[in-house]
């Protein structure tokens, strides 16, 4: 494969090419899939992806439009992006993996659990939503934002979602970067695509084994939109992570590695 900035290139079935970076054992089994949120990129697992990889296979990818994928005019709802999610385990050779899905990256992979059953060995959805309909508070940000993205406009619209203090601030440098490389037409096409998506736990049943994880402080999901997720998924469990917002994967990616790690011994009944 071809590398881009210190990964590899795939070449999907869905037409787009996109970019991976993996850490752990190639026979690791089952596998991790790591999905970001919206405006971010594979680099949001940096501090996760090294505590994860002592244990499993970890890949961290780019979701259309973000990163270094592809970045066309459309295809940006939400079972598109699911099938471009599966159309990466096939060029992996991934049968099945455990999908991570850190915010709206766990609403995708909540409709890859819908849609491809068979290639989800489980779920943990860490500061996900159950439904994404409605007009979110942000939204008025997104009204005059065009090419190119302000850098300052880009700062203030990533401490919407958390006290920027609470984080290293290399992370804070790296998730603004990563929002400056979306085009306007991206962050709109995207931000439409899951605002107006059904949610995949009312299209189908999730039957994977689900762990969702939570922050006590999130300012942007209610708790009572997690208890509805928990509750709409069969068997799912929930830990919620004191004094911790959103950004459960930026906030505690030592926390998030270890929940991760513990979910995969359990389901492969290792140690």
């Amino acid at each position: 494969m071809e590398t881009a900035a210190a990964g590899s290139v795939l070449h999907l079935a869905t037409g787009i090419s996109t970019a991976v970076t993996e850490h752990g054992p190639p026979d690791g089994s089952p596998p991790v899939l790591l999905l970001h949120a919206w405006a971010g990129s594979r680099r949001s697992f940096a501090a996760m992806l090294p505590l994860l990889a002592r244990d499993a296979r970890a890949v961290a990818v780019d979701l259309r439009g973000h990163g270094d994928a592809d970045k066309p005019a459309t295809g940006y709802d939400l079972g598109t992006l699911a099938a471009d999610v599966i159309a990466v385990l096939d060029a992996l050779d991934m049968p099945r993996a455990v999908l991570v899905g850190a915010s709206s990256g766990g609403y995708i992979a909540q409709q890859v659990a819908v849609t491809a059953p068979d290639r989800v060995a489980g779920l943990v959805l860490a500061g996900a939503p159950r439904d994404l309909r409605g007009r979110p508070p942000f939204a008025d940000e997104l009204a005059g934002i065009s090419d190119p993205v302000d850098p300052v406009w880009a700062r203030r619209f990533t401490a919407l979602f958390t006290d920027l203090d609470r984080l290293p601030s290399w992370y804070v440098t790296l998730m603004v970067e990563d929002s400056l490389r979306l085009p306007t037409a991206v962050w709109l096409a995207s931000f439409d695509g899951l605002n107006t998506a059904r949610p995949p736990t009312e299209l189908g049943i999730v039957t994977a084994p689900t762990l969702v994880i939570s922050g006590e402080r999130d300012g942007l999901l209610a708790r009572d939109q997690t208890a509805a997720l928990v509750d709409a998924i069969p068997g799912a469990r929930w830990i919620e992570y004191p004094d911790t917002g959103h950004l459960v994967l930026e906030e505690r990616p030592d926390h998030l590695a270890a929940d991760v790690a513990a979910f995969v011994a359990d389901l492969t009944g290792a140690p």
